[in-house]
This record gives C-alpha cells, sequence and structure tokens, in this order.
C-alpha cells in the first residue's frame, strides 16, 4: 500500500468510527515524518496549529497559547485509567519549568541549564541530547533558579535560550548547532529563561535581571542565520538619546518623561520581558509583557508612572514598531510584573463577539483587553488584593488605597498580592468547551518599608526595599505562622462574567502549570509530586498520580498512531522553592524527569527522591557581634539559598550541610569556587575570608535553632 493509498484508507475507517481528528492527524503525521525534515515547521503549520491536535508546535499549543488540546481520547468517564507510559530521568535536579514541544512523533524538550532533550515521542527513547555548557557561574544573576521555560521550531531546527544570553538554533534530527547568536554580553546581569517563539521568520526572545540592574529589550533575530533583525528597549535611554532600536521614536517622545530623576539612569530601569510573547496573528502584531522596575522602591528611581515597566505591548513583527500599549501598574513599587501568560482568543461581550487577550499579572486583577487597540475592556479581582479598590475603566488606573504607597506614607506595608504575585509564570489555561479559564493562584503576603540607606550597587539585588519577611522567619514556629497566611488554589474563572466558576483549594502554596483538554479534563501538578486532573466544567477531583518530585511546569498533550498522551516534567524548584519559606512537604528529586501517561500506560518510575539530612552544627561558637554581621552578609546568599537560610532542599540547605562544620572546606566553596560547576559561584571578588566566617557563623546559629526546633516537633510526636 502506498502512502496515497494509506491516507485514503485511514480516512474511510476514521469516519467510520468517528475519531476522524486524532487518527488522521496522528497516522498522516507518522507516513509525511518518514520523509519529511525533522521538527518541519513553517508559516502555514504554525498559523494552523490548531487543526494538527497531535502535534504542540509552539510552547502554548497554538499562537493563541491556550494551552488547549482538542484532543480527547483521554476524557472524564475513563481518566481513571491513566498511567504513566514512559518516563525519562533528566541529568539536572534544578527547577524544571518547560512546557515540551512534539513535532512529528518527537518531543523535545528544555531542562535546567538550558539543556535540550529529544525523545521518540511514543517509546521514550531518547534521540539525542544537547548541553550548552552555561557556566555555573552565571546561576548568580538567575533570581529565581536556574530555570528554562521552553522551546520554537522552525524550518527542521529548534531554538533554545541560554541562561548566559545566547540564542542557539539546534539541527532537530541531530541536535547540533546550527548557528549561536549572543543576545547581550553574558557578563552582564541578564539571563534568559523564557522560551523564543517564531513569528513570520524571525525568533523572538526577551530576557530577565530587573533586580540585578539590567535594562530590558525584546529582541528579533533571523531563523535561518541568527543575524538580529531588530530590538525594542523596554525603558527608555537615561540621556534620552536615540538606541538606533526600534523603539527609539515611542521611548524619547511618550516613555522618558514619566521617569523622574532617580537611580533608575543606572539601574537600566528594568522592565524585562522574561516570559510572555504571543504572536496575533489577526491583527498581525507581536503581544509582549514587561517585568517589574528596579528598583522596586519608586521613590528610589524618582518616582513616575515609568512606561514601559509593568505594561502589555503590541509590536509590529517585522520591524518592531511600536502600535500600542497598556499599563497595569503605573509607578509599580509592588514588583508587579506583566509577564505572565497571555491568551489570545474570542468573547461574546455585550452580544458583539470582540477579539481579545486575557491577562493575570501579578497585582491580583484579571484583565479583558481589545487586541486591536489595547482598549481596556474590564477588569475584576480574581485573588485576594488589598493595594487597589478596583480598575477605573475609563482611564485603566488602578483606584489605590493611600496605604499601599509605602514610598509615600513613610509606613510599613503588608500587601497581598506582593512580589511573588497572585499569579506568576505558571502558564494558565483557557478552554472554548466550558469558556473558563483555568488560574494557578497564590496568596503570598510581604512587607514593604523604603529602605533609606539604599544605594545602588551593580551585580546583586536592588530592591530599595527594607522587608521583614525577607529577612526570613526566625524560627520554626515562625515560619509555621507565615504558612497559615499563604494559600495557593486552581481556579476556574469566567472572563465574560468576570468572576468566579469554581475552585480547589490546595493544602499549600501549589503553584503549577495548568493545560485543559477537550475531555473536560484540567491538569495541574503540586509541590508534593502528584499530577492531578479534575473536571473542566466543575472542578471535581477524577484522578491523581503520585510521584517523587515537585512538579511546577505545565503539562501538554499529543498523539501518536491513534494514541493520546499528556506529557509534563517534574522538578521542584523556581522562585517559590527558593524562597518561599512556608510550603509545606514539597519533595526534591535527585534528578528532574520527563513523565509522560497515556491510558492503560504500563511504566514504573522508581523512587528519586533525595534525603533529607540532619541540622550540622559547627562545635565552635561566635560572639552575637560575628553572628549578626553574618546575617547581614547573608543576603548575598538569600537569593539561591532562601530568606533566613529557609530552603526547600532543592539547592542544598546550608543549615544542613556537610561543610558547615570545616572552615576550610566552607572557604574552599564560598572563595574558591570548588562548586562553580554546579552553580555555587565563588566569591573571592566580593568577599573577604572574615565575611565568609561571619556567613558561617550565622548559618551556624540557623542551624542550632532547627536542630532544636525539630527536637521539640519530635517529642511532640511521640
Amino acid at each position: 500500500m502506498n502512502n496515497d493509498q494509506l491516507e485514503t484508507h485511514l480516512m474511510k475507517h476514521s469516519l467510520q468510527n468517528g475519531f476522524l481528528t486524532l487518527a488522521v492527524a496522528c497516522a498522516l503525521a507518522v507516513v509525511s515524518s518518514q520523509s519529511a525534515l525533522a521538527a518541519d515547521v513553517n508559516a502555514e503549520r504554525l498559523r494552523n496549529a490548531a487543526k494538527e491536535p497531535g502535534n504542540w508546535m509552539t510552547v502554548g499549543g497554538t499562537y493563541a497559547e491556550a494551552r488547549y488540546s482538542t484532543l480527547n481520547q483521554i476524557n472524564s468517564a475513563n481518566v481513571g485509567r491513566l498511567k504513566l507510559a514512559w518516563y525519562a530521568d533528566l541529568e539536572t535536579n534544578r527547577g524544571q519549568e518547560a512546557t515540551p514541544l512534539v513535532i512529528d512523533g518527537v518531543l523535545y524538550t528544555s531542562t535546567s541549564w538550558s539543556r535540550v532533550h529529544a525523545y521518540d515521542a511514543a517509546s521514550g527513547k531518547e534521540l539525542w541530547k544537547y548541553d550548552p555548557k552555561v557556566p555555573g557561574s552565571k546561576g548568580a544573576h538567575a533570581c529565581c533558579d536556574v530555570v528554562n521555560r521552553g522551546l520554537a521550531a522552525w524550518n527542521g531546527k529548534i531554538y533554545v535560550g541560554t541562561l548566559d544570553g545566547r540564542l542557539e538554533a539546534l539541527d532537530a534530527k541531530s541536535g547540533k548547532v546550527v548557528w549561536s547568536t549572543p543576545t547581550f554580553d553574558p557578563k552582564t546581569v541578564m539571563t534568559i529563561t523564557g522560551a523564543p517563539r517564531v513569528v513570520k521568520g524571525k525568533v523572538l526572545i526577551g530576557q530577565g535581571g530587573a533586580e540585578y540592574g539590567a535594562r530590558g529589550f525584546l529582541g528579533a533575530y533571523d531563523a535561518e542565520t541568527g543575524k538580529p533583525v531588530w530590538r525594542f528597549y523596554m525603558t527608555p535611554n537615561p540621556e534620552n538619546k536615540p538606541d538606533g532600536a526600534a523603539s527609539d521614536k515611542v521611548l524619547m517622545t511618550k516613555a522618558f518623561s514619566t521617569w523622574g530623576e532617580g537611580v533608575w539612569k543606572q539601574s537600566g530601569g528594568g522592565a524585562t520581558p522574561w516570559d510572555s510573547i504571543v504572536y496575533d496573528q489577526e491583527f498581525d502584531q507581536v503581544i509582549v509583557g514587561t517585568g517589574n522596575s528596579n528598583p522596586w522602591s519608586s521613590k528610589a528611581r524618582g518616582g513616575g508612572d515609568n512606561l514601559f515597566v509593568g505594561s502589555v505591548l503590541a509590536l509590529n513583527p517585522d520591524t518592531g514598531e511600536y502600535k500600542w500599549h497598556y499599563q497595569q501598574t503605573p509607578g509599580d513599587d509592588w514588583d508587579f510584573t506583566s509577564t505572565q501568560p497571555i491568551i489570545l482568543t474570542e468573547l461574546k461581550i455585550d452580544n458583539a463577539m470582540r477579539k481579545v487577550l486575557l491577562h493575570a499579572p501579578k497585582n491580583g486583577f484579571f484583565y479583558v483587553i481589545d487586541r486591536k487597540d489595547g482598549k481596556l475592556i474590564s477588569a475584576e479581582k480574581f485573588a485576594s488584593v488589598n493595594w487597589a479598590s478596583g480598575i477605573d475603566l475609563t482611564t485603566g488606573r488602578p483606584i489605590e488605597y493611600p496605604a499601599a504607597r509605602y514610598t509615600k506614607t513613610g509606613q510599613r506595608f503588608v500587601a497581598m498580592p506582593a512580589a511573588f504575585g497572585s499569579h506568576n509564570w505558571h502558564p494558565m489555561a483557557h478552554s472554548p468547551k466550558t469558556g473558563l479559564t483555568y488560574i494557578p493562584v497564590q496568596d503570598i503576603p510581604l512587607d514593604y518599608a523604603v529602605d533609606s540607606g539604599f544605594k545602588f550597587t551593580e551585580g546583586v539585588w536592588n530592591l530599595g526595599i527594607a522587608s521583614q519577611m525577607l529577612a526570613g522567619p526566625q524560627s520554626e514556629s515562625d515560619r509555621k505562622v507565615l504558612a497559615m497566611q499563604t494559600r495557593g488554589f486552581l481556579l476556574a474563572w469566567d472572563p465574560v462574567k468576570q468572576k468566579e466558576a469554581w475552585r480547589v483549594q490546595h493544602p499549600n502554596v501549589a503553584s503549577a502549570g495548568v493545560l485543559a483538554t477537550a475531555g473536560n479534563l484540567v491538569f495541574q501538578g503540586t509541590p508534593d509530586g502528584r499530577f492531578v486532573a479534575y473536571k473542566a466544567d466543575t472542578g471535581g477531583k477524577v484522578w491523581s498520580w503520585q510521584g517523587f518530585d515537585g512538579i511546577i511546569a505545565g503539562a501538554m498533550s499529543y498523539a501518536v498512531a491513534g494514541e493520546q498522551y499528556i506529557a509534563v516534567l517534574s522538578g521542584f524548584g523556581g522562585a517559590n522553592a527558593l524562597h518561599v519559606p512556608s510550603i509545606q512537604n514539597p519533595k526534591v528529586g535527585l534528578n528532574g524527569r520527563v513523565l509522560v501517561f497515556k491510558l492503560d500506560g504500563k511504566a514504573i518510575a522508581p523512587d528519586n527522591s533525595r534525603p533529607l539530612l540532619a541540622p550540622n552544627v559547627p562545635t565552635e561558637v561566635w560572639p552575637t557581634e560575628i553572628v549578626s554581621k553574618g546575617a547581614a552578609l547573608y543576603g548575598n546568599c538569600a537569593g539561591c539559598h532562601g530568606f533566613g537560610t529557609y530552603g526547600h532542599n532543592a539547592i542544598p540547605d546550608l543549615r544542613r550541610s556537610q561543610m558547615l562544620g570545616s572552615r576550610p572546606a566552607w572557604e574552599a566553596i564560598i572563595l574558591g569556587g570548588g562548586l562553580e560547576s554546579k552553580g555555587m559561584p565563588g566569591w573571592s571578588g566580593t568577599l573577604k575570608p572574615e565575611d565568609v566566617e561571619a556567613i558561617r557563623a550565622y548559618i551556624a546559629d540557623r542551624a542550632r535553632v532547627l536542630r532544636d526546633d525539630e527536637r521539640v516537633d519530635a517529642q511532640g510526636r511521640r
């Protein structure tokens, strides 16, 4: 039987069994992949990705980035049969935040440290892997772990942005580098953690690093050569002069006047577009969300609205030219980024169909925005919000409570939401079948006060605030109190009515990405290693699988040879793992994994969890002033090892470190860079030996507290 006869045969039988979309799409993909270029993705396939439900060709599923699969072989009636089909161990144990791609029977995924793997999507056989060899020292500039959120595909190539700023094209069949382009100097504080997108033959990528002093920009590069095509800066040139970029005109005429005289001229202002980039093919525009300002304190920046911080912008994909913007948090004081995932859809509002974007950024309001011109249609609170009473639909500006502006009152303000966001990077999903948007929500408070002694320091966190909570709880009982103030839930939101449809309350801040399917299912992972399915219409729990490592990434679905699969990465890490001491009982593995499920799967994954060591309390005793000095210096360590030394075993808990009892071993790591290859940079250029010993004294004191707390807990359980 030749290919034409096979296509006719499959079409006939697929029509008879009512499974046309899945069977034909999958079988024809197999037929074509035998002779076609690997990852043979072009403009037409991306435009019509919804017609190929067996594939998942871009990080959000289609250009609309709704994270919705029309496959329904796995559904709420039979999901109880869902089992592990195959798994693959990764070589990294840091946070895994990527959503895989599947193209013509091959699964491609990135991992932490910007590594890339390709697998046979049906069997799990590894086809190739690629390590860009990011220097371990670069981890010091990654505010929220050395994560990577995904890949892009085009014309036989797979694209990855590396943590140290390279945009690389890999041959989809072999994994070999086709070209590599630096998007910024790797010695700067910037990083790449987001997924690239390919639009009209150009690869788009942003970057992070606002806390350290980065000036954000979105770059477009020729997909075949890597040559830069255009760049759009998100904050003005401090001297209000041209950069020779697509952003020159709008920054000089519209944005510069919204900034005052402040430290932003040293820091770059921030607004890094580190995650959400979507292509709106109906209006031929790229829509991008921007990050927070630097420093966080608007007083230190010099006041003003600060365009384009905390904004959504539309740009011309060919030239990068500005089309429109909507600023969600003018004069941001709280790290309310607008980089959270954006979904494009069409809604019936006031009896008229409107082409809109859906956005749930950190600030706690769910926005419905007209894609044609960026005009606000509606905005309502979807989480706990105490910084603003609402959004003025005429001006589009938040109606702020005066107490929230700690930079004006001079008083400490405990905000909800706060820097961790009511919704962070975790992908949300939208189902056209239910009309609901599914949002991973977290309520985590944070206190803000002006740091009167703030001075910008290059290469480290520059927040401009004094926060007691960021200093970390001082005892296990304090941590438990903070845990009681935090919560997480999966929220089903009606974007037309702007109201909650249902929610699933989690026992802790269970932030993880979301996938919705036509099988009336919503999938979400948890930090304690579960992967759970809920009914999309009611929120009823219908299935759960228990693994050995926290799951925070967004899942996806694909099909091969008539079988539907659900895939997700496990690997606990990211901002919550490093910074939030209130998460209960996370599971941390020795390595991350690719987990793939299907009906009646037969695979069994062995336990790969990492043991939790006992507190290691040195025999030495240090004077109080040395411990206090170490507590102040520990700020250099908190970004990775947790505020107040509270980590979650994703990165070694220093209170349990076997090196803590030996000054020479301690210095060999911190000053000598003994573990730099694993992401622990040497600090000899920043810290002196007496500083390092003071930090050891402080951590030893924290280890002693932990040991005593655990003894009390153990006695209480007897």
